[in-house]
C-alpha cells in the first residue's frame, strides 16, 4: 500500500526541574498593539534627538518684549516707519520719471540744473513719505483695535479698518469723498489681504 504520513510528535512537557520550553511566536496583532495601539508608550519630544535646537523656557524679559511687539502702539509705529520709507522711495521714483521736475513757469525754455531737479525730487519724496506714514499708522492702529474688539483675525478686520481709514481721509474733502474713500480703501484692503493669505 501507500506509505502512511508521519505526524510530528508534540514536544513532551518539560520536567519540573528541566529546561523551559521556548516562548510562543509573537502574534501580528500583539505587535500592532505595541507599535500603534493602546499599549504604545508615548515618547518624550526632544528636538535635539532629531537634529533640532532645544528651546529653553522663556524668561520674563522675553515675554515682556513679545507682548510689547504685539501691542497696537508697536504695530502702528512699525507701519509708520515702513510707510515713510516706502512713500519716500515712491515719491523719488515718480519725480524721476516726471518731465516737469525742476520746471520754471517764468522761463519754460530754460533747462533745470541738477541741483533743482534733486531739490524737487527730495521735496516730493518727503511729501509722499509723510502721507504714506500717516496712512500706514492709521490703518495699522485701526486694524489692531478692530481685531482686539472682535477677538478674531480674518479678512473682515482689513476691510473694516480700510473703510475707517479711507473714510477718515476722504471726509476732509466732503461726505461724498469720504464714502468713496471708504469703499475704495476697503476694496483695496480686501484685495491685498486675499493676495497675502
Amino acid at each position: 500500500g501507500c506509505p502512511r504520513p508521519v505526524m510530528a510528535a508534540a514536544p513532551p512537557p518539560s520536567a519540573p526541574g528541566g529546561p523551559e520550553p521556548p516562548p510562543p511566536p509573537l502574534q501580528y496583532s500583539l505587535l500592532l498593539q505595541h507599535l500603534v495601539g493602546e499599549q504604545r508608550r508615548p515618547r518624550a519630544w526632544d528636538p535635539a534627538a532629531f537634529g533640532g535646537i532645544p528651546s529653553p523656557p522663556k524668561s520674563e524679559e522675553q515675554k515682556m518684549v513679545e507682548r510689547a511687539m504685539e501691542s497696537c502702539a508697536f504695530k502702528a509705529a512699525l507701519a509708520c516707519v515702513g510707510g515713510f520709507v516706502l512713500g519716500g522711495a515712491f515719491g523719488v521714483f515718480t519725480a524721476g520719471i516726471d518731465t516737469n521736475v525742476g520746471f520754471d513757469p517764468k522761463d519754460p525754455y530754460r533747462t533745470p540744473t541738477a541741483k533743482e531737479v534733486l531739490k524737487d525730487m527730495g521735496q516730493r519724496g518727503i511729501s509722499y513719505a509723510k502721507n504714506f506714514a500717516i496712512v500706514g499708522a492709521m490703518f495699522s492702529c485701526t486694524e489692531c483695535v478692530v481685531e482686539s474688539y472682535r477677538g478674531k483675525s480674518d479678512w473682515k478686520n482689513s476691510v473694516i479698518s480700510g473703510c475707517i481709514t479711507g473714510g477718515a481721509i476722504g471726509f476732509r474733502a466732503g461726505l461724498k469723498a469720504g464714502v468713496i474713500g471708504c469703499g475704495g480703501f476697503a476694496a483695496f484692503s480686501a484685495a491685498i489681504d486675499y493676495y497675502l493669505r
